[in-house]
């Protein structure tokens, strides 16, 4: 007869542990499968989801091109400067000046045939501060395009937007903070709250280029209290929260200013209809400092309030397809808010909703 083996109290802990490290898989798993499919409500199919989509002005303009015509695009930034639209003629500006990296006739021949057009020349900078950007010899190119945003600059006088061109192009070109400082003041002159601005100065103070994470809060967190109702200068603070998570280095950040950074955007995403497409790149960035910040359910909240309206930053960041990453963290985001919600609860068995951080939803959260 084999020799029995002498039982011992710790094999009995080790036995429930492994039950109990099984039944709570087992209990994850359920509530995954039972709570998933009841998320997905008021999220888009994933074949609705859209990348970068224009709006109903830029859409025209952009078929047009695309067709080698280039008179809907001129009307479109005519109208923005006669009306001092600067935040949507910013807006077209770089996605027109993107489009004509990939389809050059349109804009070759608009500037043929109109070579001193204010909306051209201000277009024709843009590109080239682009391509300057991408390529090895980035400072010496972009030295050689300083004449172009002067022109830019010179079309109308009241235009802020050459000035946000002239942030970009004097971070490339390492300019020291003095020279930076006077671009920035001629900026703010023409336009004191124009977001454009505000996000390319934060990008030079960040501490990947010539700040600090301290520089950057500091900056974005005056901007943002003295931004107008609606401004997406208040999302600034969440721009630099995304920097530090992203850049790393330098101090650390405290966990509490990158929660304050993304609790005002989410204040300011609220001031917005769900699926409006003007807040669309706020959103998605909003919704990957939360995720970074582990709060599930309010990243599942956002984007519910992005609808199809998916942007390529900051999703570009990560991936080579912005879109494909997109929907996968969509649907990541539902899986970890599925586990964490109760297999049952009926009536008032149910437990207040709670924020990503820990505590009850206020009135804002739903």
């Amino acid at each position: 007869m084999t020799p029995l083996t002498p039982w011992h109290p710790s094999d009995l802990r080790l036995s429930i542990g492994t039950t109990m490290a099984l039944l709570r898989a087992l209990l994850r798993t359920a509530r995954m499968a039972r709570n998933t499919s009841r998320l997905a409500v008021g999220l888009p199919a994933d074949d609705e989801v859209l990348l970068d989509a224009p709006d109903d002005r830029l859409g025209p303009a952009l078929v047009s091109a695309g067709r080698g015509e280039y008179g809907a695009a001129a009307k479109l930034l005519a109208t923005t400067r006669e009306s001092a639209e600067w935040e949507n003629r910013d807006r077209y500006t770089v996605r027109l000046a993107a489009f004509a990296r990939s389809r050059p006739e349109w804009f070759d021949a608009w500037c043929s045939v109109s070579p001193h057009d204010p909306d051209a020349l201000l277009v024709k900078a843009e590109l080239a501060v682009c391509r300057g950007w991408e390529s090895p010899a980035r400072a010496e190119l972009l030295r050689q395009v300083g004449p172009l945003i002067s022109a830019a600059a010179a079309g109308d006088p009241r235009d802020p937007v050459p000035w946000r061109i002239a942030l970009d192009h004097a971070r490339g070109t390492n300019a020291r903070h003095t020279e930076f400082e006077l671009l920035w003041a001629e900026a703010v002159r023409r336009s004191s709250h124009h977001y454009g601005c505000h996000v390319s100065a934060l990008q030079y103070l960040s501490a990947a280029w010539y700040g600090s994470h301290r520089e950057c809060f500091d900056f974005a967190e005056r901007a943002a209290q003295d931004a107008l109702p609606g401004s997406l200068v208040q999302a600034l603070p969440v721009r630099a929260a995304f920097a530090h998570l992203t850049e790393g280095g330098g101090a650390a950040v405290p966990r509490g200013r990158l929660d304050a950074a993304a609790d005002l955007a989410i204040a300011l995403s609220e001031e917005y209809a769900d699926g409006d497409p003007w807040p669309a790149e706020v959103r998605n960035l909003l919704v990957y400092v939360l995720v970074r910040l582990e709060r599930w359910e309010d990243a599942l909240r956002e984007l519910r309030r992005i609808g199809p309206y998916a942007t390529s930053f900051p999703w570009d960041r990560v991936s080579g397809d912005p879109l494909g990453q997109f929907l996968v963290l969509r649907d990541g985001i539902r899986l970890e808010v599925a586990s964490r919600r109760p297999l049952r609860a009926r009536g008032r068995d149910l437990p207040h909703p709670r924020s990503g951080r820990g505590g009850r939803t206020g009135s804002g959260d739903h």
